[in-house]
């Protein structure tokens, strides 16, 4: 797992420079310096790293550029490439950095140096640099988020091969035992007996059988129920899938990942509310006792589902875990998911959509997005749209044709098992199609340090 180096550590400077700046900064260096950078064609380009040799010819330092402040709005992370590209050993920043700017780059370190290797043991570690946390960052919270997000891209790069409902409670298991959370599970046909059908109905075509996974934690302050969506792999059921459309469904767990990072992030800092983790763990596959289009399911709130595209199994086992949450007194009721291709379409793979009725909720998650570099985009819960998701034979369609407002139809699905208004809906890619800053390809946490950011203002008080 990254960590910082010891505050007391012998460290060499990695000096940071902005474009604007290159000019004074190399006025004030040995004239060697200047010359060096000018040779290897230096211009101070966001990432752009240089060593710097001492008079032997050991490096002595290094210096990255900042890059114009359009870059930086363009590109989260910038300075991560350090965090590898540098010769192993202690390393401290060196430049006019604000604490929001040190923040960020302290917590690019540690997430750009994330690698899954679990499937190539051969392949020896990498021994990378450490960096000393900048004055006035706070590394141990830095040090704890850093680590649930790694969490949540181990378990969303894990192949459902090693990843099915079984591993996912024991994940589940895990964390709780880590921070003394308790757990129960309800599991296969005992689905039925305690009324969540349409878990079972949506898991049951499976060897591996279906379950809730529901952990608390915490006796004293406001309540925090986080759901996440558990579909350990999605063939599309009965409607299956093109082989395309499989290749990524490992991560269809997504939102289970992301919510169990989170989850671990809160806990580890000790907040003061009662946490409530509510992930329904189901393989959709195909046999003989697979749901079938237009079926029609009876949920646990008592709301009947036409069931027209087995694929659209998601939003199934999330009505069943938000009913049940929603039957507590919950402060805040926030589920997570790799739902719908449709927010793809909309905002592509960078940005978080989610939706909410509540304003407020609404502009604390857009503002805390911003300051945790984890960005996030209100979409609507648009009333207009809500006959879509009612056919007339059932209370509601689980896959509305026409094509049209995917993301946002299946949000109104999903409130229909929330009657609590303080409600957020999450709709996740979880998977970074290409390497980035701090983002290597695969697994990704999405919304999550917006959350935690936002927290305090959520739920009106310091935690």
């Amino acid at each position: 797992m990254p960590e910082f180096a010891p505050a007391d550590a012998v460290s060499r400077p990695l000096h940071i420079v902005a474009e604007p700046d290159l000019d004074a900064w190399l006025a004030a260096q040995p004239a060697a310096t200047g010359a060096w950078l000018a040779a290897t064609g230096f211009k101070a380009g966001l990432g752009d790293l240089r060593l710097l040799p001492d008079a032997q010819g050991h490096v002595a330092a290094a210096v990255i550029g900042y890059g114009s402040e359009t870059a930086r709005k363009r590109t989260r992370f910038g300075l991560a490439p350090a965090a590898t590209a540098l010769p192993a050993g202690d390393w401290h920043l060196d430049g006019n950095l604000s604490p929001e700017e040190a923040d960020e780059a302290a917590l690019a370190w540690l997430l750009g140096q994330y690698r899954f290797d679990a499937y190539r043991p051969g392949k020896p570690a990498p021994i990378l640099p450490r960096l000393k946390a900048p004055q006035g960052v706070d590394a141990q919270r830095l040090a704890i988020i850093a680590a649930g997000e790694c969490l949540t891209r181990d378990l969303i790069n894990t192949p459902a091969s090693d990843m099915g409902p079984d591993e996912l409670e024991v994940a589940f298991r895990t964390l709780a035992e880590t921070h003394g959370a308790s757990v129960t599970v309800v599991r296969g046909d005992d689905l039925l007996v305690q009324n969540f059908p349409m878990i079972h109905a949506v898991g049951r075509a499976s060897t591996r059988a279906p379950r809730l996974l529901d952990m608390r934690w915490g006796d004293a302050g406001p309540q925090l129920v986080l759901v996440g969506k558990g579909v350990c792999f999605d063939t599309g059921g009965l409607d299956i899938k093109p082989s395309s459309g499989m290749l990524l469904m490992k991560k269809d767990m997504g939102g289970a990942a992301t919510v169990l990072g989170l989850a671990h992030m809160i806990m580890a800092l000790g907040l003061k509310l009662r946490l409530r983790v509510l992930i329904p763990a189901v393989e959709n596959a195909i046999s003989g006792s697979a749901m079938r289009p237009r079926d029609i399911l009876t949920s646990r709130k008592g709301l009947t589902v036409e069931v027209n595209n087995t694929d659209a199994e998601g939003r199934l086992v999330l009505a069943d875990a938000l009913a049940l949450a929603d039957e507590g007194e919950a402060d805040l009721i926030v589920s997570m998911a790799t739902l719908t291709g449709a927010a793809r379409v909309a905002v592509g793979p960078d940005l978080a959509p989610f939706f909410t009725d509540d304003d407020g909720f609404a502009n604390a998650l857009s503002q805390a997005g911003r300051t945790a570099r984890d960005p996030v985009w209100r979409l609507p819960l648009w009333p207009g749209y809500e006959a879509m998701i009612e056919p007339g034979i059932a209370d509601l369609d689980n896959a509305p044709s026409g094509g049209f407002a995917g993301s946002t139809t299946a949000a109104l699905f999903l409130r229909r098992f929330v009657a609590n208004p303080a409600y957020v809906h999450f709709d996740i890619y979880g998977h970074q199609p290409a390497a980035a800053p701090a983002r290597p390809k695969g697994g990704v946490g999405q919304g999550a340090r917006a959350l935690l950011a936002a927290l305090p203002g959520l739920l009106g008080g310091a935690l």
